[in-house]
């Protein structure tokens, strides 16, 4: 579990470097209509992070054993196929400070290390939540599946910078 949890850790500096350089005003901007603004970008992956580790928890306490495959989940990063993020975790319109992100960001990445330092790799292995595109992931592989996520939209960001 320590390799993913530097390569998560290493895509998040990664994030917040991409960021680090901006206005308030570049931060919440919208560069074109139906797409969000890069702090709406980092507030959805704040919204993933949280919601990921109260599912795996719940998960792991509630769900049933199952034996489910290995998943291919670096394609996470291949941005040619679109999903549609879930409601729960849609940013708002809200604008919102770096810092603010930045702190919401800290929050959701600690509860996640905190689960996962009481937490074994093989029970993680045991059981599986399901995603939209992949269907059942195992739980140890939604770790891994988080940096890949952010990775993607590190991405989007870039797009997004170049258009401001």
């Amino acid at each position: 579990m320590e390799k993913e949890i530097q390569m998560i850790e290493d895509i998040r500096s990664e994030l917040l470097n991409s960021v680090k350089d901006l206005s308030e005003e570049q931060l919440n901007k919208k560069v074109e209509k139906d797409r969000w603004t890069i702090m709406q970008v980092l507030d959805h992956l704040y919204l993933m992070e949280k919601s990921l580790t109260k599912a795996i928890q719940m998960t792991l306490e509630n769900g049933e054993e199952q034996l489910v495959e290995s998943k291919p989940i670096h394609f996470t990063v291949d941005r040619t196929t679109k999903v549609d993020a879930p409601p729960f975790v849609t940013p708002t319109d809200e604008k919102q400070s770096l810092e603010q992100m930045k702190d919401k960001l800290k929050s959701s990445r600690k509860d996640l290390l905190s689960f996962l330092e009481s937490t074994n790799k093989e029970a993680l292995m045991k059981k599986a939540y399901p995603h939209p595109i992949f269907g059942q992931i195992r739980l140890d592989e939604w770790i891994p599946f988080i940096g890949f996520h952010e990775k993607r939209h590190i991405e989007q960001i870039d797009e997004l910078k170049a258009k401001r």
